[in-house]
């Protein structure tokens, strides 16, 4: 199939075809004697699995991925497969460690006797409790992400009950996957009297996220392994005089279209 066949067929622009095959993320196109481009199944499979892979990891990883499988022997890129599968399920069980930790600070609210003066905790303090350094603490202060108290004339931190709550949920969210930005919103949402509501909600949509992104990766999975199965990939990447014979024996185009090149 000409250039213009291959992206109406997977979606793609004629322009994004040339770049995803100069990029490697297709295997390369048999070149005609005219020096047309045609292509075949596999590169509709490559450019389906792209675009799953764009999903699940992102585009600047699913480039990288579809790149390795294609020139790595074929366990290595099976195995390069796997490592994505092996990062979501790491996501996934830190998101659900954090929503067991909400659950914790949830609990411990509704128990715990009424908080006293002396109560508070210094900085040092915290950071032990909740596993961060104290430069995080400050660090998440100047974001905005939590409010610990002076001492009266000093620079000395003090976090009271309800600070240091506030500090091991965003200690929960950071664990959780989510970045400073998310943390942010949904700790103002908590200040709007959500309580931890809005950090469940956001972990629960974190963990729907990672299962969009998991399914994607399992269809991609599924085509990278028909790719690279069949050994068209490598053939293609590894025997240039191949793909020369190939063009040598198929019937030249009467008339080329801009959709050729």
């Amino acid at each position: 199939m000409t250039t213009g066949h291959l992206a109406a067929a997977a979606g793609y622009s004629v322009q994004q075809v040339r770049d995803l095959e100069r990029l490697g993320v297709i295997p390369p196109a048999v070149r005609m004697p005219n020096g047309y481009r045609r292509f075949g199944p596999e590169h509709v499979t490559a450019l389906r699995a792209y675009r799953a892979l764009a999903v699940a990891v992102g585009p600047v990883e699913a480039r990288s991925v579809m790149h390795d499988v294609q020139a790595l022997p074929y366990d290595e890129a099976l195995a390069r497969v796997v490592e994505l599968h092996s990062g979501l399920a790491r996501a996934r069980a830190e998101s659900l460690a954090a929503l067991r930790a909400l659950d914790t600070i949830v609990d411990e609210a509704a128990h715990d006797a009424p908080a006293l003066p002396g109560d508070a905790m210094s900085i040092t303090e915290l950071a032990n409790a909740i596993g961060v350094r104290s430069s995080t603490l400050r660090f998440w202060e100047k974001e905005g992400l939590v409010a610990p108290e002076r001492i009266e004339r000093t620079t000395v931190r003090s976090y009271s009950p309800a600070a240091a709550r506030d500090a091991r949920i965003v200690a929960a969210l950071r664990a959780g996957g989510y970045r400073i930005p998310a943390v942010r919103a949904v700790m103002a949402a908590i200040g709007t009297g959500d309580g931890t509501g809005a950090a469940r909600d956001a972990l629960h949509e974190r963990l729907r996220t990672i299962a969009a992104q998991s399914e994607a990766l399992l269809r991609a999975g599924t085509d990278i392994a028909a790719l690279i199965g069949n050994g068209t990939a490598r053939s293609a990447n590894s025997s240039p005089t191949t793909a020369a014979a190939m063009a040598r024996s198929s019937p030249s185009p009467r008339v080329g279209t801009a959709d050729d090149f």
